[in-house]
């Protein structure tokens, strides 16, 4: 497999302060294939900003004509992915493509399906809202209980896939409870290999612009019962995994 593996799936809504920034540091990757921005109707200058870009071609965008969410944008981005690798990215500066390398090693490996970059496994972070972090661990916690895995932060922007993993799963989620539904049908498949790695993280206060309230922290509350609970598992996923996952295990 070549230096070049990942495609990076990048949500945008009224980021003009940090976007550029953002992309400039995930091209500057040597992992990185291609880089997919999904605009989804910013109001602010994003859209500009993102146009410089245009003539590079490892940068693909697309725009969404009506703000869906973030779910809807990473759904779209999912699919126009091309690489072996797919990883989600956030457009503030609150993660660091310098942890791609750390995030993808155990799929290069042979180890993993999956990867998850885990905020509470001991990485340098900013110290910030309290009942926050409660609530991502309250998350946690309920869907490790539904799905009877021992993951310590789900709702982490820094989830990697091998591309054919990500792509056989049949999402639906249009804002945050994306991140839920995701892990929901990862535990369901039963036959992935899932993986947590530390990451750095620099977290971001509403006053810088974060968006996440407590209304998406009740939804995901609701997402963890209904995916796990409510659904029939064979209508999450399009093929059979064993056939999607024999050619390169």
């Amino acid at each position: 497999m070549g230096k070049e593996v990942l495609s990076v799936i990048i949500p945008v809504y009224n980021e003009e302060k940090t976007v550029s920034k953002v992309i400039d540091e995930v091209l500057s990757s040597d992992v990185v294939g291609e880089v997919i921005v999904i605009d989804d109707a910013s109001g602010d200058n994003s859209v500009g900003l993102l146009e410089c870009y245009s003539g590079n071609s490892k940068v693909k965008l697309l725009r969404q004509e009506k703000n869906k969410g973030k779910g809807a944008a990473i759904r779209r981005g999912i699919e126009e992915a091309s690489y072996p690798l797919v990883i989600i990215q956030d457009a503030d500066l609150e993660y660091s493509p310098k942890d791609y390398p750390d995030i993808i090693a155990p799929i290069l490996s042979g180890k993993a399906d999956v990867v998850y970059g885990s905020r509470f496994q001991g990485g340098p972070g900013r110290v910030l809202y309290f009942k926050h972090q409660l609530g991502n661990k309250l998350i946690t916690f309920l869907s490790n209980l539904f799905s009877d895995l021992n993951f310590t932060d789900i709702e982490t922007c820094y989830k990697a896939f091998r591309r054919e993993v990500i792509q056989n799963i049949i999402l639906e989620s249009d804002r945050f409870g994306i991140e839920v539904e995701i892990t929901a049908k990862l535990a369901k498949a039963k036959i992935l290999r899932i993986y947590e790695v530390p990451i750095s993280y620099n977290g971001r206060t509403y006053a810088d612009g974060k968006k996440i309230t407590w209304k998406d922290g009740v939804a995901a509350l609701w997402h963890v019962i209904k995916f796990n609970l409510f659904r029939t598992p064979s209508s999450y996923f399009k093929s059979d995994w064993q056939s999607v996952l024999k050619t390169n295990r």
